[in-house]
């Protein structure tokens, strides 16, 4: 009798056992494809980034000796590794926050229940279809110091024209700019998800307690649409940390480096200089800075954020 209680309690277990696996690996099977695609994409080039930092290479990458930290070192008293990422944060300032105040008032007009709001929609939704190589090459056409339509329009204003890629001081306000447009369609999309999401019955309510439109969008639309608003807070902070194209295009990281953001100096470092190792380092560094970024924006932004 013991026994075959015993072999009942083993048996008991190995079928709570396989309804626990049998599950687990069906999972695994449906995310087998994604899994695969992201470890040759993502982390094996992230892990293969950390161990190439510590090594001094050949001109084709290829590990010669081990170095330990001292890229580590030399980057923390890199004069250039600092303007860049300093030129970065700048960047991200101009443009992440921009884009953001401008996509809401946008969003809010395209909510509107009125004639023509699709043609409307689609006019400023229409740049998430343009790449920003090709954004890039419109707004380098647009900002030429002679024939550029932006020196014109300064022209027809009574305002002098400007060297906009070829003035230190302004030329990163003219990448931020092309920068800005090519990502306000996105950012449109998202609110106008948004505020369509957000219950007419709220809304109504508020109408009959004699709100006025500022009170309908600041204490109601704000509100709920803050969710969206943090996610592209975050993911547009990501996006400015990692871009490269518009400044590859649009300045080659000039003139006088005003442009030479992080992702293009490590850029330069590895396929120009041909010193991957240091340019793994920076790479490093930025995924550090780019986590560390995010952890403080969960951390201290999203307590702002209203979940229904």
């Amino acid at each position: 009798m013991h026994e075959q209680i015993m072999s009942n309690g083993s048996l008991s277990r190995r079928m709570k056992l396989g309804k626990t696996i049998v599950p687990l690996l069906e999972a695994l099977l449906y995310l087998a494809p994604a899994l695969i695609i992201l470890t040759i994409f993502v982390f094996y080039p992230l892990v293969h980034s950390f161990y190439l930092s510590l090594f001094e290479t050949n001109l084709m990458g290829e590990p010669i000796f081990f170095n330990g930290i001292e890229h580590y070192k030399h980057l923390v008293s890199s004069s250039r590794f600092w303007a860049s990422l300093r030129t970065t944060v700048w960047f991200t300032i101009y443009t992440v926050p921009v884009a953001l105040v401008l996509a809401i008032p946008v969003a809010l007009l395209g909510n509107l229940r009125i004639r023509g709001i699709t043609f409307y929609r689609t006019v400023f939704i229409s740049t998430i279809a343009v790449s920003t190589a090709i954004a890039s090459v419109i707004w380098t056409w647009m900002f030429f110091p002679a024939t550029g339509v932006i020196n014109d329009l300064l022209r027809i204003i009574g305002l002098p024209p400007m060297r906009w890629l070829q003035d230190p001081s302004i030329a990163l306000i003219a990448v931020s700019i092309a920068t800005v447009w090519k990502g306000l369609g996105l950012n449109v999309l998202f609110l106008l998800a948004g505020l369509q999401a957000i219950p007419e019955e709220l809304v109504e309510a508020a109408r009959i307690d004699g709100a006025n439109n500022w009170h309908v969008f600041w204490n109601i639309s704000l509100p709920m649409l803050s969710p969206t608003i943090f996610f592209l807070l975050v993911v547009r902070t990501i996006d400015a940390f990692r871009s490269f194209a518009q400044v590859h295009i649009m300045t080659q990281g000039g003139p006088l480096r005003s442009t030479t953001i992080l992702v293009y100096s490590i850029y330069r470092d590895a396929f120009i200089n041909f010193n991957f190792g240091f340019a793994s380092a920076q790479a490093a560094t930025l995924f550090l800075i780019i986590l560390v970024l995010t952890l403080i924006q969960f951390r201290y932004v999203e307590r702002g954020v209203h979940y229904q």
